[in-house]
């Protein structure tokens, strides 16, 4: 063996240095002193009625009005004399109490009823109970879904608050005889689309908004 470096090392370092070059025309060179990416700005809003809001998995889409309609202005002479009230905090409450209260209708739950409805509603749900009740009724609802909660309409009086929210669901709703046979609904699922207004003394201690008045679209 002479002096020189060995034929095999050589061209060990030949490929080597093909493969650095291969790499770097790939993927680029990054220096110390490369620019981040710019950030991507994020989509506005669009110039309409209702303005869409990210929502939790498996909750109903959720919309609010433009804060320009309206509606949006009720809403925001509402929070002028609650400063803690939040449009879409309150559609997730509304959503929580849509499910209670036809849950509660469906199982004769007046204790419920009575802690989320108006005296004047909760008069209307609890007759509706009674007379289902002397007939040996019973109701079996099933709420498969919510598809879509939505603010319509909003109104201040003095301090209080009115807000009337559309619900889309789907849902099946049965009246079942005393023997077992159905005198009213079917097996099916039905979209149901709602109106619902909750009202509340935005300048009281009583955080709750009690529902007042339902009616269909």
């Amino acid at each position: 063996m002479t002096g020189g470096l060995p034929i095999d090392l050589i061209l060990f370092a030949m490929v080597a240095a093909f493969l650095v070059l291969r790499l770097r025309s790939v993927l680029g060179r990054r220096t110390g002193f490369e620019r981040p990416p710019e950030a991507v700005p994020a989509p506005q809003p669009r110039e309409a009625d209702v303005v869409p809001l990210p929502t939790p998995a498996g909750a109903a889409r959720r919309g609010l009005p433009d804060q320009r309609s309206p509606v949006g202005q009720a809403l925001m002479r509402i929070r002028g004399v609650d400063p803690a009230f939040d449009p879409a905090a309150f559609l997730g409450g509304a959503e929580g109490a849509f499910r209670m209260i036809v849950t509660a209708f469906a199982a004769g739950d007046r204790e419920t009823l009575r802690n989320l409805l108006s005296d004047e509603a909760y008069g209307g749900f609890e007759g509706a109970i009674t007379q289902r009740e002397a007939a040996g009724e019973t109701q079996r609802t099933e709420l498969r879904s919510i598809q879509d909660m939505a603010i319509e309409e909003a109104e201040l009086r003095g301090s209080i608050a009115d807000i009337t929210v559309r619900i889309v669901s789907d849902q099946v709703n049965l009246t079942i005889a005393r023997d077992g046979s159905i005198t009213a609904g079917a097996e099916a699922v039905t979209e149901i689309i709602d109106l619902w207004t909750f009202q509340r003394d935005v300048a009281g201690s009583d955080p709750t908004w009690k529902l007042v008045g339902t009616r269909s679209a």
